[in-house]
């Protein structure tokens, strides 16, 4: 009961005003199941646009600006009701303004609850790319409920399953397998939750190791350097793609260079690519876009002295990272992903 949980969890909690931060499609579909805790708490709504295309200053600004109006205090909480997008911009919000206000965060999308509101990574896009701009910094709390779910089309849930798919491939084979069998048709969600609890216990142990990404937690990068690139290419076409379907494709390039680079089962590569291919469909590439591609990789937050660095497997739960690349083999990896997508 989210909102039993919520309301409990706001008990417990010292503050002097309450923020709620949502985006248009969340404040139709998600808002009203918060009923029973928004008809007993005096709270401050914010609402944005909806789209990764809107993480960026001109959407903080306007938070900035209500929290300064409004007299909000280092005293004050913030919910984030939404999904990556809202989790990622509200919680970078809330930890810059006045050098930092608690948030809790809600995540209404499988997306949002196995990746951008668990881990304390924050942030907006600028300049073009992808996150280039946040901060680590941790929720108070944040609330999983299947709930909100219901409430997503196919497309948005499978987003989600990208990521944890990215954890099956760092965790254990049995996992994975029990992730390529779910039926994502049949919309289970007593079975998805404890496939979802799992994947989001797998990340958490990752993080509580490594916050800040100095060693183990750049595994959780698996997939995010072609995919950040493929997301970053579609954006500037005024063609966005969801954030998982970028990781999905992403996770079959870094496959095919785990595979060419430290011995990835060949497998497991085909049985990740047909999954791929079947759920989610390729991204068409030609090799005329190989170039912009690489351009993307080499303004990677993960790079280091200049090498594009990517996270690699050598089997399933055996991880590599701080992994690089040449030119070759990654234009070679572009060719095998469009051999393997049937591009």
């Amino acid at each position: 009961d989210i909102n039993q949980q919520l309301s409990a969890l706001i008990e417990q909690t010292d503050f002097d005003k309450l923020y709620l931060l949502t985006d248009e499609h969340t404040a139709k579909f998600c808002l009203p199941l918060l009923d029973t805790f928004t008809s007993t708490q005096a709270f401050e709504l914010i609402t944005i646009p909806v789209g990764d295309h809107v993480k960026d200053l001109h959407s903080i600004s306007r938070v900035w600006q209500v929290l300064s109006e409004t007299g909000a205090t280092r005293h004050s909480v913030m919910i984030n009701l939404g999904g990556g997008m809202i989790t990622d911009l509200g919680g970078f919000a809330a930890a810059s303004f006045k050098r930092g206000i608690r948030f809790i965060n809600i995540p209404t999308s499988l997306l949002g609850a196995v990746d951008a509101a668990v881990g304390g990574k924050t942030g907006i896009n600028f300049n073009g790319l992808k996150n280039e701009i946040g901060a680590f910094a941790p929720a108070f709390a944040v609330l999983i409920s299947t709930e909100f779910f219901i409430t997503l089309d196919k497309e948005n849930l499978l987003s989600g399953y990208a990521e944890m798919l990215k954890h099956g491939l760092l965790s254990s084979a049995d996992y994975f397998d029990r992730l390529l069998s779910y039926d994502l048709d049949s919309r289970d969600f007593d079975i998805l939750l404890d496939l979802l609890e799992e994947s989001v216990n797998i990340k958490r142990e990752v993080v509580t190791i490594d916050p800040y990404e100095k060693g183990i937690r750049k595994a959780l990068n698996l997939g995010h350097t072609a995919g950040h690139a493929f997301e970053s290419y579609c954006l500037q076409l005024d063609k966005p793609v969801l954030h998982g379907y970028a990781i999905a494709w992403g996770l079959v390039c870094e496959l095919i260079l785990s595979h060419r680079q430290t011995g990835f089962p060949i497998e497991y590569l085909k049985q990740t690519a047909d999954f791929v291919r079947e759920n989610y469909g390729p991204l068409f590439i030609t090799c005329k876009q190989y170039d912009e591609l690489f351009e993307y990789m080499t303004h990677d937050k993960k790079n280091d002295a200049g090498f594009i660095n990517f996270t690699l497997l050598k089997g399933v739960g055996d991880i590599a990272i701080n992994q690089t690349a040449s030119r070759e083999n990654i234009d070679i990896m572009f060719d095998i992903y469009r051999d393997l997508m049937r591009i």
